[in-house]
């Protein structure tokens, strides 16, 4: 069949792409910087069409010859009117949907409760009610906790155990919840696109364990091998306290861990298996919740994880790209410039480049970019321990701790744009070149560009920890890169 993919560069949306093209499809994709998918695997197998949701000729394009669409966004923004926008998107897709003949809509929306719900539960379960009065065959999978490697629930419930042997908690640590492996979510998903047309409903899916969220958390732990812990429920954690919390202790940035636990005051337990019917579980059955906890870390431990929370975009964070040089004129920027030599061959040297940050660390003054990454998390950034998806390869649009992967020209240049909190927009580049004779040359390039009087004052404030960190990062890693070329000839011989 004829396919598009909205949220192609999202978690599942990643991760479900590959599979419809292995089970035969044509799968074409909607994306607003086809950037963000050049170094993915299988961009090449696919049709990418540049284009915004909220746009309606973009999307009627997009539309166009397509048998079956997945709606596979949602924003987890809390600022603002989202679910007017939300409601935007899903009227526009669902009319684009309808008028070009689209004869089957799949949405990925979340398990809920009857009654009362938060605003992100409430504003998913809209959007699925849009869809189904669209006209167009809709089938709405309703999903609950999602278990897999760099899902954000997941990585929440990893942190939260892994960082604390005792662990107060929010009442809602006792309701019951009915997770589902990420692969189980994948399996119904390309199931629907094959339902009869006269299907039009939501369907309920969850894997076969239902499970109070402490007992998720130390199930997490007997799996990582670590010893259960003692969890008690505190009435006094509200929502809001409970996601300061969340985000201080674990890599989930704050306008993350609010709509993440503002959904988990409910119970979430799937109330029909209808979908069985139509789409028989997997061979062998459902993925017990330990079980995908183990493939999970597996996948982590291997350097496998296909799609992460953390290539999402952030609220609040910059996301236009540098301006290019000559427009700086006129234009306030302050620049930190460092190049030095290396007797490595450019391809080790970028390698050591390319592999900075995440566990790798960023090779001068550990205690100062810990102590900044701390500083971020407290007013409500993403921190330092946002890490990066693979521990050694990077691509456009990838997630670097507070940086995200601007630019990427594999062997050469890399630009990083800061996510973190700063009265400005700062970028980061590094780029390697072979220096005559023999080794490399490494340049980098630190560029910000001040918001007001207190942008220009932030610059002044650390340039002296600037003279300290820059030059000491440049020169390690130009150092690691020669003493990793020692290494491999002593080991050679």
């Amino acid at each position: 069949m004829r396919i598009l993919v909205t949220g192609a560069t999202g978690y599942i949306g990643g991760r479900l792409v590959p599979r419809l093209l292995e089970a035969g499809h044509e799968v074409r994709v909607i994306v607003r910087d086809p950037a963000r998918l050049r170094d993915v695997p299988w961009a090449g197998d696919v049709e990418v069409v540049q284009g915004d949701l909220a746009n309606p000729g973009e999307v009627r394009s997009a539309v166009e010859g397509v048998e079956v669409l997945y709606y596979l966004v949602h924003s987890m923004s809390g600022k603002g009117d989202f679910e007017a926008v939300e409601r935007h998107v899903a009227t526009t897709v669902a009319t684009a949907a309808r008028d070009a003949g689209v004869a089957r809509v799949v949405y990925l929306g979340g398990l809920h409760p009857d009654g009362p719900l938060s605003r992100h539960l409430a504003s998913r379960k809209e959007v699925g009610d849009i869809l189904l009065a669209s006209g167009v065959p809709t089938a709405a999978l309703q999903a609950g906790v999602v278990i897999g490697s760099g899902s954000a629930s997941f990585e929440m419930i990893r942190h939260l155990t892994e960082v604390l042997p005792y662990m107060p908690a929010p009442k809602w640590v006792r309701n019951y919840i009915q997770p589902i492996a990420v692969r189980d979510v994948l399996h119904y998903l390309i199931g629907a696109a094959s339902l009869p047309p006269e299907v039009n409903r939501a369907f309920d899916i969850g894997g076969p364990d239902v499970l109070r969220y402490g007992q998720m958390m130390n199930g997490y732990a007997v799996e990582a091998g670590l010893k259960q812990r003692p969890i008690a429920s505190l009435p006094v954690l509200t929502p809001y306290l409970a996601s300061q919390w969340v985000n201080l202790v674990t890599p989930i940035p704050r306008s993350l861990a609010v709509p993440i636990i503002s959904s988990l005051q409910y119970d979430a337990v799937v109330g029909e298996s209808d979908i069985d019917e139509l789409i028989p579980p997997p061979e062998g059955g459902l993925t017990r919740y330990r079980t995908a906890v183990r493939y999970a870390l597996a996948k982590m431990r291997e350097g496998e994880v296909e799609t992460s929370w953390r290539n999402g975009a952030v609220e609040g964070a910059p996301s236009d790209p540098l301006p290019t040089d000559p427009q700086w004129s006129g234009a306030t920027v302050f620049t930190d410039l460092r190049e030095v030599e290396s007797d490595a061959e450019p391809e080790d040297l970028w390698r050591i480049v390319e592999s900075i940050g995440g566990d790798n660390g960023w090779y001068s003054l550990p205690m100062a970019w810990a102590a900044r990454g701390l500083l971020d998390k407290l007013v409500g950034g993403v921190g330092l321990r946002r890490g990066r998806r693979h521990p050694e390869m990077l691509a456009p649009g990838d997630a670097l701790d507070f940086w995200r992967v601007e630019q990427l020209d594999r062997g050469r240049f890399l630009r990083l744009r800061a996510e973190m909190k700063v009265p400005g927009r700062a970028w980061l580049e590094f780029t390697v070149e072979p220096r005559e004779g023999g080794g490399s040359r490494l340049q980098q390039r630190a560029i910000f560009f001040p918001s007001g009087l207190g942008g220009r004052l932030y610059w002044f404030a650390i340039l002296p920890f600037h003279g300290v960190i820059f030059a000491g990062m440049a020169a390690s890693m130009a150092a690691k890169a020669a003493a990793s070329k020692v290494d491999e000839k002593v080991t050679e011989r």
